[in-house]
């Protein structure tokens, strides 16, 4: 593992208040669909708000999203303030 890969996280695991991109989505064509038609989509930045049990109340933009524990496991972020350009 380099060190590009050590600033991605589980969204499960982004702490309440800290902002993040998606960084990767880690499902199937079925998910990455079913995000899009919530406004999420790799690039997207989101906020933690609240966690509840295993899922995440996120916000994207003006936009409030509950995501289930399962969904919230599969997608990955990367923290706003770890930006690594490699260019």
């Amino acid at each position: 593992m380099n060190e590009f890969d050590t600033a991605l996280l589980r969204l499960a695991d982004l702490p309440v208040g800290e902002a993040a991109h998606i960084a990767e989505i880690h499902g199937g064509r079925a998910l990455t669909r079913r995000l899009l038609g919530l406004g999420l989509r790799v690039g997207s930045p989101v906020t933690v708000l609240h966690h509840r049990g295993q899922g995440v109340v996120l916000s994207n933009g003006e936009t409030r999203v509950a995501l289930g524990g399962g969904v919230a496991e599969k997608l990955w972020v990367r923290r706003s303030g770890a930006d690594q350009s490699t260019d």
